[in-house]
């Protein structure tokens, strides 16, 4: 018998004996301190157990060789008897395992290291409002799935076509009819509604007003009463229309609900001016003007005009061309020949003889840059002396403000300088000889003037594509300002001989 190391005295250790005879006695020690009732019992109970394992547990030897194991438990020791093979005996020692009384540690294979409470269980599919939501999930997650495998990029663009289009039907439904809105919002106080019901187009002392019911229109910061000439019923109209589609008094302090309006006012600021400033003798005399009409005296308002739309005609989009290259297809004309084809027919329409229409006759209009440069060439003074004092001069209030709009919105100064020539009742400078009956057949309109100052874009779109709500936006803007141009200078074209006697109210 081995004696027990120190080490195994306070964890009750067992030690097999075995001799070379086929007789094996096993002795199993307690520990040599007297123990309490307590640890008496449990010593006990834990060598009983050992004893029965030893003795009916027969997977430890060869079924060829089970032999007879007799245990006996007593309170100081445990002694096993039996007649065991050396084999079989050494393979039960090696699986036998060490008996402590040490409490057993699991391990953790994750530490805990989170903070707050611990997240809810998961809600088992089909019970109650859960099991919906599973299945919605799950059947989320197959469409999903069988949509990336047939996916396909021309019905993917199809069908953010037909939700952008459902969106934007949806919020057009939500508007509803104006007048409906104005119905609902009765209760409302204040700036929620507007204090209109009706606008009417009338004629009061030689002016067309537009009335809100009994009110007349007026001036969002002078405070004075619209008045148009009686030879603009178009423009008055469409004032009237534009304010009509208003749903609250709020919107009408906003400058992009009412574009005709603001329009409008900038002209009359512009009469304004000029009503308080006295004609310039000096800038009269130095001035070519139509004959019929002395030139516009140089205000602070006109000066500052005129200087702005300048820089305009330094880098005027009909005076710069692309470098010369061969289009990507053959069959269709080059951009740098797109450009030098506009830039002719515009400088033509502009520089021809006074008979003709011409408003520059004979006036030395160059390419700021013909596509190989690096530079942009300057205009001659000459040009932009005789520019200067078109605008600043020439033009009646409406002409100029329209003159201004159009130039900013199609940042070119030539496209917008002959579309208000070709459509103002005044001529704009024009010689009284001249008809426009003469080339009514080739007249320059809202989309020819688009056009014109859109040459690049469109030469790119057609060769590229053009981006949903970048480029058709953008070109139904441009087409919006320039037909609110036309609107302003047209008129019936009695409007000359009105100022001519004095009768007009501009």
């Amino acid at each position: 018998m081995y004696p027990i190391p120190p080490r195994a005295r306070s964890s009750f250790q067992g030690f097999l004996l075995a001799t070379p005879s086929s007789v094996v006695s096993t002795l199993v020690s307690l520990p040599t301190s007297a123990p309490t009732a307590s640890q008496a019992a449990a010593n006990m109970a834990r060598t009983t157990a050992l004893a029965s394992s030893l003795a009916l547990s027969s997977r430890w030897l060869s079924v060829s060789s089970r032999p007879s194991v007799a245990a006996t438990a007593t309170p100081g020791s445990l002694l096993i008897r039996g007649a065991v093979p050396p084999a079989a005996l050494a393979a039960s020692v090696r699986a036998a395992r060490a008996i402590h009384t040490n409490k057993a540690n699991p391990a953790r294979v994750v530490p805990i290291c989170g903070t707050g409470p611990p997240p809810k269980p998961p809600k088992p599919v089909g019970e109650g409002e859960g099991a919906g939501e599973g299945e919605r999930e799950g059947e989320k997650g197959r469409n999903a799935r069988q949509e990336e495998d047939d996916y396909d990029p021309a019905e993917a663009a199809r069908r953010e076509r037909l939700a952008r289009r459902r969106r934007l039907a949806e919020l057009l439904k939500q508007a509803g009819d104006p007048k409906a809105a104005l119905k609902d919002d009765r209760n409302k106080g204040g700036m929620a509604r507007r204090f209109w019901k009706t606008v009417d187009v009338k004629e009061v002392d030689g002016s067309l007003q537009i009335h809100l019911d009994s009110r007349p229109l007026r001036h969002p910061t002078t405070k004075a009463i619209v008045r148009l000439p009686v030879t603009k019923p178009n423009l008055a109209h469409a004032i009237a229309v534009e304010w009509d589609a208003l749903t609250s008094a709020q919107q009408a302090t906003k400058q992009h609900r009412i574009p005709l309006t603001s329009l409008t006012c900038r002209a009359l600021d512009i009469a304004a001016d000029d009503a308080a400033a006295a004609p310039a003798p000096a800038a009269a005399a130095a001035t070519p003007t139509s004959p019929s009409r002395p030139p516009y005296p140089a205000t602070p308002l006109r000066t500052t005009i005129a200087a702005l739309l300048l820089r305009y005609l330094d880098t005027d989009s009909l005076l710069i061309f692309s470098p010369p290259r061969s289009p990507i297809d053959p069959s269709l004309p080059s951009l740098h020949e797109t450009q030098r084809a506009a830039y002719a027919a515009a400088v033509g329409a502009l520089t021809a003889p006074r008979e003709q229409g011409g408003l520059w006759p004979g006036l030395d209009v160059r390419p700021v840059d013909d596509g190989s440069s690096i530079m942009p060439r300057p205009h001659p003074p000459e040009t932009r002396e005789a520019v200067r004092r078109w605008i600043a001069h020439a033009l009646s209030p409406f002409e100029l403000a329209g003159l201004e709009r159009a130039t900013l919105a199609g940042k070119s100064l030539l496209a917008a300088a002959r579309l208000v020539a070709e459509w103002s009742e005044q001529g704009a400078g024009r010689s009284p000889s001249w008809s426009s009956s003469e080339a009514e057949a080739q007249r320059f309109g809202v989309e020819e003037a688009a056009r014109a100052v859109s040459l690049e874009v469109d030469y790119q779109t057609k060769q590229w594509g053009e981006v949903e709500d970048t480029h058709d936006v953008e070109r139904e803007d441009v087409r919006r300002q320039f037909g609110s141009v036309v609107l302003l200078v047209s008129g019936t074209g009695a409007a000359a001989e009105a100022a001519e006697a004095g009768k007009s109210n501009i």
